[in-house]
């Protein structure tokens, strides 16, 4: 499990607001999110989504992890962005200090390439910001295990056996 403990100081608030603020105005997208590695929602900028937010900011960490296991399997340590492109509207996700994803939903009346220049200007930005978060609330993003009873561990495991069984 990853931790997912965050606090955002008032003056980080507001450097990572304004670097979103000049993306969206610089890229023209529908709407730009800051989500944690385990798809935390950090912070959103934009049209208000027709989708649930949480869920769209838990998938895209899942995406990112799942994109990574795809890197490994050819060779690659990681992939630091991705695209996806839909028929109206399509996403760029890109890492920012490789804990947490930028990700920004446009449509047509915006170009990748332009959003590509942009994200890549604003990850510059944020990396600094976030790796300060990172360092005031000590929060080295480190793997941890909980003290779990090992009876507990067993029954909890043959439940979700039982969820998922056929």
């Amino acid at each position: 499990m990853v931790r997912a403990d965050w606090s955002i100081f008032e003056e980080d608030y507001w450097a990572i607001h304004s670097i979103l603020t000049e993306l969206m105005q610089n890229a023209n997208p529908q709407s730009v999110m800051l989500i944690d590695r385990t798809g935390q929602l950090i912070s959103s900028l934009g049209v208000a989504s027709d989708f649930d937010v949480l869920s769209f900011s838990s998938l895209c960490a899942a995406d990112f992890e799942a994109n990574t296991q795809l890197a490994q399997l050819i060779g690659e340590r990681d992939f630091t962005t991705l695209y996806h492109q839909g028929a109206d509207e399509s996403m760029y996700l890109s890492r920012v200090q490789g804990r947490v994803i930028l990700a920004v939903v446009f449509d047509r009346h915006t170009t990748l390439g332009l959003v590509r220049l942009r994200v890549k200007r604003s990850v510059e930005q944020l990396a600094p910001i976030i790796q300060r978060l990172f360092q005031k609330v000590e929060y080295h993003h480190e793997e941890f295990a909980p003290d779990v009873d090992e009876d507990f561990a067993q029954r909890a495991a043959a439940e979700i056996d039982n969820l998922f069984r056929d």
